[in-house]
């Protein structure tokens, strides 16, 4: 087991990211609700914490505060923004409103030599009302900002830190080294959290989870279903069993790209499943982005149930029917970190659901399988590192996320078969322009990018005839980890021939809009 760090959190919107910039470091981290059970939280073995920021004020009723076994622990401790505020609360310090409040950029002025950072000043993202007036016994103050005496603190022999500004975003320039400082010099973890020692791990624990049972894997012909299924394939071989189901949700010329790749590259079984017409008859009159959701999650598994039954005759590779005796009872998932936040998994249930995963929330309450997750806690930077050290070719690793739910998350109102043609085609379109421009695939620009189908008609004019159509959408992204994204800033020349590509080749469609908009606070899926 490599080493760790628990991240507790207090309710920020950057707690994800500070998980992020701990892993950039080469660490283990996971992330807790602040009031997680001691046990829970002590089961990771953490080598240190760090305590996230939030929303409230440490003298509010009801404020999160930092629970007693962490501070009885004698491990290290960073709080950030709020995460210092209730750290200084906890040991007897003082915490104020400050007359005059901090957002956005500042620059941190170190007060003496620390561990955390050099001497020399440096820009920072602040986000706070409340500042601290008179730090704990044995703490001194670190640094100063314009409107904060003390923009950070330690404690030196206790290894307690405060940082009243925010090191885990980007507008900290020196915040991912700051951090790194932190786990790596202050808590002493060894950056060991890599590829290999990844592969290492998930194969060890799919082994023990499985035994000697058959196991079927959901490929979508999306990065994370692929990299999933080779993990579960380099742990268990033969035990594997890859079943494709074709929604008729997918984009275009991408059901024949699957089940190629499969077949050639992992060698294992592949068994393709058209059910497209069924998920079009269950989803026929329904526009409630959620309920799509629903509807295809729970479909999905009853197809998948169906196509375990034909799997139990199979004899497992001991020669029986698998561990139970009755066949396939595992069920592999490419569920990802954001997955699991974005949704409020039962272990991030402090968070406000954004929407239903088809990976995590969209799946029904009651089904046959267990479920196998072997990339439940990585970001999707780290899934493709995964996935080339697996062997994977990079048409594959780098291919651009797809959701869960296929199309119906972009084909908004109903999802008719003639709507999605039209929709598949204008993606296409997109797609290919962008490649031809070098702004898809490895070390490319842009992370994200594809064509939203708008239940919106518009006037336009065709060949002096009027026409009244639909729109269409072009969401493409800049993000490193998905947990964030800004809009690409495409050249106009390329939008321009995708628009017009689109208007004059698809059926449908008159008219193309550009989405401008940032997550937060849009996400990047339209639903």
């Amino acid at each position: 087991m490599t080493d760790s760090i628990a991240i507790l959190d207090f309710g920020s919107q950057y707690a994800q990211l500070i998980a992020r910039r701990v892993r950039e470091a080469h660490v283990y981290c996971e992330l807790f609700p602040w009031d997680a059970p001691a046990d829970k939280v002590m089961a990771l073995k953490p080598k240190g914490f760090i305590l996230s920021g939030g929303p409230r004020s440490v003298y509010e009723d009801g404020a999160p505060h930092i629970q007693k076994f962490i501070l009885d622990s004698g491990l290290p401790i960073l709080g950030i923004c709020y995460g210092m505020q209730a750290l200084t609360f906890a040991l007897g310090g003082k915490v104020h409103p400050s007359a005059e409040r901090e957002y956005g950029p500042s620059t941190v002025h170190p007060l003496s030599p620390a561990p955390l950072f050099a001497s020399a000043p440096f820009p920072a993202w602040t986000s706070h009302g409340d500042r601290i007036t008179r730090p704990p016994e044995g703490f001194a103050p670190l640094a100063r900002s314009e409107n904060s005496p003390i923009a950070a603190m330690g404690d030196l022999q206790r290894k307690y830190y405060g940082v009243q500004f925010h090191p885990e975003v980007k507008h900290t320039p020196s915040g991912a080294e700051i951090l790194r400082r932190f786990v790596v010099d202050v808590c002493g973890a060894k950056p060991e959290w890599t590829p290999a020692s990844i592969i290492e791990e998930s194969v060890e624990r799919i082994r023990k989870q499985v035994g000697e049972a058959r196991v079927l894997a959901a490929v979508s012909g999306g990065v994370d279903s692929a990299v999933a299924a080779a993990m579960v394939h380099d742990a268990v071989g033969d035990q594997l069993v890859a079943v494709f189901v074709d929604t008729g949700l997918l984009r275009q010329g991408e059901p024949e790209q699957v089940v190629s790749a499969f077949r050639k590259l992992l060698g294992a079984e592949l068994v393709a499943v058209d059910a497209a017409g069924e998920f079009l008859r269950a989803l026929r009159g329904v526009t409630d982005p959620e309920q799509k959701r629903k509807i295809v999650g729970e479909k999905f598994i009853r197809i998948f149930e169906r196509q375990a039954m034909r799997i139990a005759g199979y004899p497992s590779p001991s020669g029986g029917r698998g561990a139970t005796g009755e066949g396939a009872h595992f069920l592999v998932q490419g569920t990802i970190y954001p997955d699991v936040v974005e949704s409020s998994a039962p272990e991030r249930d402090k968070v406000e659901r954004i929407k239903t995963h088809h990976n995590v929330g969209g799946l029904p309450e009651e089904m046959q399988f267990e479920l196998v997750e072997p990339l439940r806690y990585l970001f999707k930077d780290e899934v493709r590192a995964v996935g080339e050290a697996l062997g994977l070719p990079p048409e594959l690793v780098w291919r651009q996320p797809f959701p869960g739910p296929g199309l119906t998350v972009r084909c908004l109102g109903e999802v008719t078969a003639e709507r999605l043609a039209r929709l598949r085609a204008a993606d296409a379109i997109l797609i290919e322009e962008l490649s031809t421009a070098g702004l898809m695939g490895k070390g490319a620009d842009t992370s994200q990018a594809f064509v939203v189908l708008l239940p919106v008609r518009s006037v336009g004019v065709m060949g002096d005839q009027r026409t009244y159509q639909e729109a269409a959408a072009i969401r493409a992204v800049v993000s490193e980890d998905f947990m964030t994204a800004d809009w690409a800033r495409l050249p106009h020349e390329l939008l321009a021939r995708v628009s017009n590509r689109i208007v004059n080749e698809v059926h449908g469609i008159n008219r193309v809009v550009y989405d401008i908009t940032s997550k937060p606070p849009a996400t990047i899926e339209w639903e």
